[in-house]
């Protein structure tokens, strides 16, 4: 989350083991999962403009499990987005698996409609929604 948040992409991949399961369950596009460390610095490194996402991560909460290795965590990523002064609150939950240090697999769950809103992009998602159903209302 505070990776994330600081910007610090480049160093995110480092936190998986170089084989892992990364999936985006709520994603409306159905991204397949992330495999490997190479796919996560492919998905971490910046991708044409995007809007300057001023964030931290805040109302945070870890939950333990009965599985040693696994934890689920609550929170939201609260901002502002610099270019047009809009304030955000992006909800998410990571239900994470950790050996030896280095995440092995990972369900992030994230409301998609409002990263995609505040991102700039939910036109561009609706149109791929749309094209994807054949609906064209």
């Amino acid at each position: 989350m505070n990776g994330v948040s600081e910007g610090r992409r480049e160093e995110l991949p480092d936190l998986y083991a170089e084989h892992t399961d990364v999936v985006h369950p709520f994603d409306p596009l159905r991204a397949p999962a992330l495999r490997t460390r190479e796919e996560l610095r492919e998905h971490f490194a910046p991708h044409g403009h995007r809007p300057h996402l001023i964030r931290r991560p805040a109302n945070i909460t870890i939950h333990a499990t009965a599985d040693p290795e696994v934890i689920v965590a609550e929170f939201e990523y609260q901002g502002t987005v610099a270019e047009t002064g809009e304030k955000f609150a992006l909800p998410g939950i990571f239900v994470m698996r950790v050996r030896d240090g280095q995440i092995v697999s990972s369900r992030d769950y994230f409301d998609h409609l409002t990263a995609a809103r505040i991102r700039g992009g939910l036109g561009t998602l609706l149109t791929a929604l749309r094209s994807d159903t054949g609906d064209e209302a």
